[in-house]
């Protein structure tokens, strides 16, 4: 159980981390230092969890597919507020920047959200067939 839980905090990291450096190298009015990715990744993560745990718990009785994609988003973009406000080495200028911001992390999350669910499926597999003959 610990594995499956780095497994999906460290794929959740890199897909922040990847989103943040796609958005510095796509986006003109965003950047981020070396220091401010580190800072931001960590942070964001972490409220990004909250906020989803929150909306899933106390706003939404019955989740849907749906639903949960746009909570995902939601999160996102509070998170990517609430980052931009405490983290000095990140700078967000203009709604368009956070629009298309939020949109390019939401995709490397939900990336790397896949991937670590195939990694720990895959773990998943290899452990069984360890034990037949």
């Amino acid at each position: 159980m610990l594995a499956r839980w780095g497994i999906r905090f460290g794929t959740s990291l890199v897909g922040i981390a990847v989103g943040l450096l796609l958005c510095s190298a796509l986006l003109s009015k965003f950047s981020i230092s070396a220091t401010g990715l580190v800072e931001a990744s960590l942070l964001f993560w972490a409220i990004h969890l909250v906020v989803q745990i929150f909306a899933l718990r106390v706003l939404v009785r019955e989740p849907s597919v749906a639903l949960a994609g746009l909570l995902a988003l939601a999160s996102t973009v509070v998170s990517l507020i609430i980052v931009n406000l405490i983290v000095s080495g990140l700078t967000i200028k203009g709604v368009q920047t956070y629009v298309f911001a939020t949109l390019i992390i939401w995709v490397t999350t939900s990336i790397s959200d896949m991937a670590g669910r195939r990694m720990i499926q895959a773990r998943r597999t290899e452990g069984d067939g360890r034990g037949r003959s």
